[in-house]
């Protein structure tokens, strides 16, 4: 499933799996942590901001809400700009809004300036930051890009068991401004993280005088030409309406069992800590050699765990159940965030990964914004917790339903179509799985330079 869009990133260069991509993996998990945990972070400077604007909790959530419908809705801008500026200037110039966003919003005077800093620039700051270092992650690994994957992923809870103390101590000691002015100092570091995001470089073709590159498409629609893509696509957005609800609710929940907002908070820590090592843990066991083929139905099995277990969570009536509940919801939930941008790479290949990142991240920003509010909008009618899990449990669990289904039926018998041309597949291997010389890759640099660095398309399937 190879595509056609290309960036900075040279084709035909294989991955170092090592080297300088341990750096590059490094800056990917500290933009993950800021991207996922900054938005719930935030929320800490909510009480001072309702006391200093004289206004409701509904209105200071609606800064967490535009800073995730930036950070997913933006995913075609932040693709286009990839592909006609490359990653490193690109994150470079997000870690600039990033920081600016929050430094400027310790000056509004009214919250709707804090919508348009600290949600609409910072927000877009960090989705310039968040796609562009997926992407070079996935260019730096690929035998190890299972657990690369996983570590990366890891940065969203660590960050959040940091950030969120980190805001409550600075509110404690500056005021909610010289807490957005100082978080807004600490955003300058996704510029460091832009500076690891190193280009890899093409050897110098022989006999010519650069390396030739086909022509850009800033944003390749043809992703959509891919059953894989869209069955893929269709399932995740099912799977973001309720993904994110129980984290939402699941503090509530508790209090209205009786239980003290202490030890109810604890249960996010909980499901934090687990989070920390399960996604690790997936990354590990997807890179094996014989669980790496089947990657799409161990991702389906992650959602089918994730929503069986929001099932589950709707029956627990006491403190015990909660917490065992927040275990295996940690387990599933680290799973999925494992393996979703993995599973993805799988399916449309390195050189249509960045395009098919923003186009999935837009439909998803959809559903994040459709997701906690209905669970909301379900509790108001109802005044009961158990039909908001069993909401969400459902709707992950059709999501699951729909990838296995339609990758076994739809993909699993792509590959048979091409029976009569079976030859050139084996044309397609990578090179190192085949017997070529150094003097048959001269010749063929030398005969046919136009098709150097060209991307093969191959018949590959989604597994």
């Amino acid at each position: 499933m190879g595509g056609a869009v290309v960036d900075e990133g040279p084709t035909g260069v294989k991955a170092p799996d090592g080297g300088w991509g341990w750096a590059v993996l490094f800056g990917c998990f500290v933009i993950t942590g800021f991207s996922y945990a900054f938005p719930k972070a935030v929320s800490v400077f909510f009480k001072e901001l309702m006391r200093e604007f004289g206004i409701g909790y509904s209105d200071t959530a609606w800064i967490s809400s535009i800073l995730l419908a930036m950070l997913y809705g933006t995913g075609p801008l932040c693709s286009v700009c990839v592909n006609r500026f490359g990653c490193r200037p690109v994150m470079l110039v997000g870690g600039l809004f990033a920081s600016l966003g929050m430094v400027a919003a310790s000056f509004c005077q009214s919250i709707i300036q804090v919508y348009l800093t600290t949600g609409v620039i910072t927000g877009l700051g960090l989705a310039l930051n968040f796609q562009p270092s997926l992407i070079m992650l996935n260019r730096y690994f690929s035998k190890r890009r299972p657990i690369a994957n996983g570590l990366a992923a890891a940065g969203s809870p660590v960050f959040l068991c940091a950030l969120s103390p980190l805001g409550q101590l600075l509110q404690h000691h500056y005021g909610w401004r010289g807490g957005f002015l100082i978080l807004g100092g600490l955003l300058l570091n996704c510029c460091v993280c832009a500076a690891l995001m190193r280009p890899l470089g093409a050897p110098p073709a022989a006999g010519s005088s650069g390396p030739q590159r086909p022509a850009r498409r800033l944003l390749d629609l043809s992703v959509f030409q891919d059953r894989g893509f869209i069955i893929y696509a269709l399932a995740a957005s099912i799977m973001v309406l309720g993904l994110f609800v129980p984290p939402v609710f699941v503090v509530s929940y508790a209090k209205d069992l009786g239980v003290p907002d202490t030890q109810a908070a604890f249960l996010l820590t909980i499901l934090g800590f687990i989070d920390i090592f399960a996604r690790p843990a997936a990354g590990f066991i997807t890179g094996l050699r014989r669980v790496r083929p089947y990657s799409v139905y161990l991702f389906s099995f992650a959602m089918f765990f994730n929503g069986f277990t929001d099932l589950t969570g709707s029956t627990a009536s006491d403190y015990g159940g909660l917490v065992v509940f927040c275990v295996f919801f940690g387990i599933s939930y680290g799973m999925v965030g494992a393996l979703q941008f993995e599973v993805l790479m799988a399916i449309v290949g390195t050189h249509k990964f960045s395009s098919a990142l923003g186009l999935v991240l837009l439909l998803e920003a959809v559903a994040v914004l459709i997701g906690p509010p209905s669970g909301g909008k379900l509790l108001d009618a109802t005044h009961v917790y158990q039909y908001v899990f069993i909401l969400a449990g459902a709707e992950v669990l059709c999501s699951s339903l729909v990838l296995l289904l339609g990758n076994f039926f739809c993909i699993k018998k792509q590959p048979e179509a091409p029976q009569p041309g079976a030859a050139p597949e084996k044309l397609h291997k990578p090179p190192e799985e085949m017997g070529v010389d150094a003097r048959e890759v001269e010749h063929f640099l030398k005969a046919e330079p136009e098709q150097n660095g060209e991307v093969v398309h191959t018949p590959e399937t989604s597994v």
